[in-house]
């Protein structure tokens, strides 16, 4: 588990075809109408859009974690400052886990699906959980049924470890380890 406090360098994420910026308070009503209020987004996020005061509380639970361990979610534009999508990293506790986690999560608008963009935001944000933060494994979790998500996972050398409840419904729990992704992964720099 990466130490908490501030993670210098890491307000922007580039990969080759987009730019995340950290989250900032600014985003709320982006994420908000391309995400939380979209049904098409939502039906595997909860399987409901989010009221008023949900995503409110999603943006203050963002903004809060940059804060409390340096390191988060950044939102992320393609060419002409286009949206495509919110992600990143998350530190978790898991009933299952004696530790917190570091959790893999991304979110696209459904305009930007099927583009690849979804495992570009993935295996960057895969990477500055080993080569950065100095994590020593990466989680993340989708529904069953949302088989697009776990393929974006198993892109990025996760691999199931289990099935079990996530907020009230079923979900497939997948990691990777440092040693793992170093493997698989060209020009790793995890000084491990």
């Amino acid at each position: 588990m990466p130490a908490d406090g501030p993670s210098p360098g890491l307000d922007v994420l580039a990969t080759p075809r987009l730019r995340g910026e950290r989250l900032r308070a600014a985003h709320g009503e982006l994420l908000a109408g391309e995400l939380y209020r979209d049904e098409r987004v939502m039906a595997t996020l909860g399987g409901r859009v989010l009221g008023e005061a949900e995503q409110a509380a999603a943006l203050e639970r963002g903004l809060a974690h940059w804060t409390d361990h340096g390191f988060g979610t950044w939102v992320f534009t393609a060419a002409e400052d286009r949206f495509v999508g919110h992600g990143g990293l998350r530190r978790y506790e898991l009933p299952e886990e004696p530790a917190p986690v570091v959790a893999l999560l991304y979110h696209l608008a459904a305009d930007a699906w099927g583009a690849g963009y979804a495992t570009e935001i993935a295996a960057a944000s895969t990477r500055v959980a080993f080569e950065h933060l100095g994590s020593d494994v990466v989680w993340s979790w989708t529904q069953p049924a949302n088989h697009a998500s776990r393929r974006v996972m198993e892109k990025c050398g996760l691999r199931f470890v289990r099935e079990a409840p996530f907020a009230g419904l079923a979900h497939h729990f997948l990691r990777v380890t440092r040693s793992e992704w170093e493997v698989r992964t060209p020009g790793a720099r995890t000084g491990s």
